[in-house]
């Protein structure tokens, strides 16, 4: 065998040696040396045929024959092995191109981008040789890639996002990319919007950037001036309004014809006047009470004063009205709800009362319905088109289907609801015909098309409707039927004026209704009952109900009648001796009776001393007056007395003593309140007289409250305060005064505006009392308005004692009472005056306020 030698690596194979290690080499030698002895054995070698399966056979350059050559993308020798080439070892950016990552493929490779870049040929993968590249993606291509809110900014092979206006980055900070970050943009909020001094948020669109808020005063004060807008700015914050507020002032109210006013002369924010009409007149209009508006009017009155006559009675829809068209005082009207209509309660009778008005009838008449008719399988029934009661749907079988039994007729009863029907259908055959309400079905049994079923009403009803006939049709169901079978009905039996009716509540053929005068009244006539008829309606009744009348009462010598004007039974006249006589003995009451006649009077009338004179009141508490007795040695007074204010439409004062007394001058205390009109009555029991006398108390100091004195060393000091409240809190004011501490002053307490122009001190609050409640904290210099009054805030370096005054006030009437609040020390210096001479200050305004009250009352009292 011929040697074969050794191919040196780089003969050729300079690829494979780089593949192979040194052990695969020399296998592959060892091949090569065998197919090699065997053509130096003269055997014919076809090298065509020993290619590799990833090889080529070829032409060899210079023509002495062909070769095996690997397939692109192989390595070897072409004849015993041909191994994949891995291009990618070269790097991405040398095989593919910027951008792109490499992967090699058996015999071959392919490309492709790395996130954020795409191949120019629109396909997942690229090889180079076709021209293809990576290029950068466009992200912001994509509609709300950053969420709401945000802008997007590509970038090469990536993007970034930011906020825009309006909008700020939450869980992060900007630039940020939401795939990878967990930022995000969220609106700008400012929260709620500022409201200036007596204003209020009318309408609001929301609280993002852009938005804005619309102000209104609040109630009891007006728009002046300003701004009323507030608008939300990307930094987060409100615009500042300026609407300028205002109290609401009314003015003077209105005036009615005929009519007077009740009125404490106030015009503030809901402050009220009441209208009353006068003697002979009564109020035909609306509400006689009209109120300060917030608009700064007067509203809700509607006040018309008209002589007193009722009129036409008032309509109850769906009623019909039984009225004699009388419409004085004491006149009544009857209501009844019409056919088709029920009473759901109420009063069914209006009167005319005193007032020139008609009693508010309250009856209500609702119509009857029954509401869809049910539905039925395999069935339908005919288009309802009234669902009152009496009204029928009649139902048939689909097509296709015949009727198998049943009732085919729903009936809306008074009670408003559907009878049930229970037609049954089944296919193929008519079935039993449908039975009629009230009626007599005559029928040969047979449901063939073509058979018949005839039907009259029964005794007691009547029929309505078309054919009495039904026919089984083609389509396998009863011809449907127009008969209604209806029962006679007469309805409600009319009404008799000043009677009443004893019926069961039946309508139906032979009902009987029986009539009955009301009390006071007597019957006339043959005839007081009525029978319903076979045509549907009430017989004729001969009854008429007159009145009984006593006429006037008899009128004994000296006394006065006390009469309504009324002469029916029951009626009463009341009599009393005239002036200067008493009553010594007998009946002084007649009553009308059944009979027509008044009862007998036997009043006796002598004449007495007066018990009662020379009515006087003392101080505005004691009454006394002159006793003129009869009859014993001794009298019994009764003394009641009802007090009212002007200011206090609420305030009602009553009260009651007795006493017993033989002297000939009387005297009693009475405790009556301040500022109040009083009527004081004065009884003699026995005497059966009575005197009365008016007076007005006069405005009275009020009671300083209860304060915790304190000394301070802040600018805006809390202090508090303990009140009982009082008749008089609705007309009292508390004022808080600022006095510097080191100034030379007079305080006056009395005084009605407070210290004059010279004075250093100055008012910072005015707090109405009637809203102030038991506990009240109130802070000095908190820079808010109380009262129309500034609270400025305190200077500090400063000392000052804070003073309140309780002050009444009442028409020209002014009454005040004072109290050391506290006292605020300054910070940068010391005090000029001591907490001692301060007290000693406040003791002797209080000695010089107590002194002036006793002066005053006794002056009062010696007038």
């Amino acid at each position: 065998m011929k040697r074969c030698r050794s191919r040196a690596p780089g003969e050729g194979d300079s690829d494979l040696a780089v593949k192979m290690g040194a052990r695969q080499v020399a296998s592959w030698l060892v091949l090569l040396c065998f197919i090699s002895g065997r053509t130096s054995s003269g055997a014919a070698l076809d090298v065509c045929a020993s290619c590799h399966v990833n090889a080529t056979c070829d032409h060899k350059p210079n023509g002495s024959g062909k070769e095996c050559n690997c397939r692109y993308g192989f390595v070897g020798n072409g004849l015993t092995f041909c191994l994949d080439k891995d291009e990618c070892q070269l790097g991405a950016r040398r095989i593919c191109g910027p951008h792109t990552t490499c992967h090699n493929t058996f015999g071959s490779y392919y490309c492709t981008c790395l996130e954020g870049y795409s191949p120019t040929n629109n396909m997942n993968s690229f090889i180079p040789n076709d021209g293809s590249k990576c290029q950068d993606i466009d992200e912001c291509r994509v509609e709300g890639l950053c969420g709401r809110g945000a802008l997007c900014t590509n970038l090469e092979g990536s993007f970034e996002c930011r906020c825009q206006l309006g909008f700020t980055v939450f869980n992060g900070r900007e630039p940020f990319h939401p795939q990878k970050d967990l930022s995000t943009c969220r609106e700008v909020s400012c929260g709620p919007p500022l409201m200036p001094y007596n204003s209020t948020l009318w309408s609001a669109t929301g609280t993002s950037y852009g938005d804005a808020v619309t102000l209104v005063c609040e109630e009891g004060f007006l728009w002046r001036g300003g701004d009323n807008t507030s608008v939300c700015g990307a930094d987060g914050h409100w615009s500042k309004p300026s609407i300028i507020c205002e109290g609401v002032d009314c003015g003077s109210p209105p005036t009615f014809p005929h009519a007077h006013m009740l009125w404490n002369q106030r015009s503030l924010l809901n402050s009220k006047v009441f209208y009353h009409c006068d003697s002979g007149y009564y109020n035909s209009g609306g509400s006689n009470v009209s109120s300060c508006g917030a608009a700064g009017h007067w509203e809700g009155a509607d006040v018309v004063c008209q002589e007193i006559e009722c009129g036409r009675p008032p309509l109850i829809e769906a009623s019909d009205l039984l009225w004699s068209g009388r419409s004085a005082p004491g006149s009544s009207a009857e209501y009844v709800c019409k056919d088709g209509f029920k009473n759901t309660g109420g009063a069914s009778q209006s009167v005319c009362g005193l007032d020139g008005v008609w009693t508010r009838p309250t009856m209500s008449c609702q119509e009857i319905l029954c509401g869809a008719p049910p539905l039925l399988p395999h069935a339908e029934h005919d288009v309802v088109i009234s669902f009152t009661p009496g009204s029928t749907a009649t139902y048939r079988c689909q097509t296709g289907f015949d009727y198998d039994g049943g009732d085919g007729v729903a009936l809306c009863n008074t009670e408003g609801s559907w009878t049930e029907p229970n037609i049954s259908c089944s296919e193929v055959n008519c079935g039993a015909p449908p039975e009629v309400p009230h009626s007599l079905r005559l029928w040969d049994l047979t449901s063939t098309v073509g058979s018949q079923a005839l039907y009259q009403c029964v005794s007691g009803y009547h029929s309505e409707g078309g054919p009495h006939v039904s026919y089984c049709s083609l389509r396998g169901v009863w011809e449907p039927l127009s008969l209604l079978c209806r029962e006679v009905d007469c309805q409600p039996p009319a009404f008799i004026p000043n009677s009443k009716r004893l019926w069961d509540g039946t309508s139906h053929l032979n009902s009987e209704v029986h009539y009955q005068c009301e009390e006071g009244f007597v019957t006339r006539g043959l005839r007081n009952y009525s029978r319903c008829g076979a045509d549907g309606t009430w017989e004729d009744v001969d009854l008429v109900c007159e009145e009984i009348s006593c006429g006037p009462p008899p009128t004994p010598p000296h006394t006065n009648l006390l009469w309504d004007g009324a002469t029916r039974p029951a009626s009463m006249a009341m009599y009393e001796c005239v002036t200067g006589l008493y009553h010594a003995s007998g009946a002084a009451v007649s009553t009308c009776l059944t009979s027509g006649q008044w009862t007998d009077v036997s009043v006796v009338c002598k004449a007495v001393q007066p018990a009662i004179s020379h009515l006087s009141l003392a101080g505005e508490k004691c009454l006394r007056w002159q006793a003129g007795r009869h009859g014993g040695d001794s009298e019994m007074y009764k003394v009641t007395y009802v007090g009212s204010r002007d200011f206090d439409l609420d305030f009602h004062d009553t009260g009651k003593q007795f006493l017993r007394s033989k002297s000939s001058q009387v005297q009693v205390c009475l405790n009556l309140l301040p500022v109040a009109n009083y009527t004081v009555y004065v009884s003699a029991v026995s005497a059966k007289l009575t005197v009365a006398i008016t007076t007005n108390t006069s405005l009275t100091v009020p009671s300083p409250p209860t304060v915790y004195y304190k000394e301070y060393e802040t600018p805006v000091p809390t202090l508090s305060l303990r009140r009982s409240p009082d008749s008089l809190d609705s007309i009292s004011v508390y004022q808080v005064f600022v006095l510097p501490v080191g100034d030379i002053m007079v305080f006056d307490c009395w005084s009605p505006e407070g210290p004059n122009s010279t004075w250093a001190g100055y008012i910072t609050a005015v707090i109405q009392v009637g809203r102030v409640k038991s506990e009240y904290n109130f802070t000095v210099g908190d820079g808010r308005w109380y009262g129309g009054y500034y609270n400025t805030p305190l200077e500090e370096g400063h000392s000052y004692y804070i003073l309140l005054r309780v002050q009444s006030r009442w028409k020209r009437a002014v009454k005040s009472s004072c109290v050391l609040w506290a006292k605020v020390k300054g910070t940068s210096y010391v005090l000029k005056l001591s907490l001692l001479c301060a007290a000693a200050c406040v003791v002797l305004l209080s000695l010089l306020a107590l002194g002036g009250y006793f002066h005053l009352w006794c002056v009062h009292f010696r007038l």
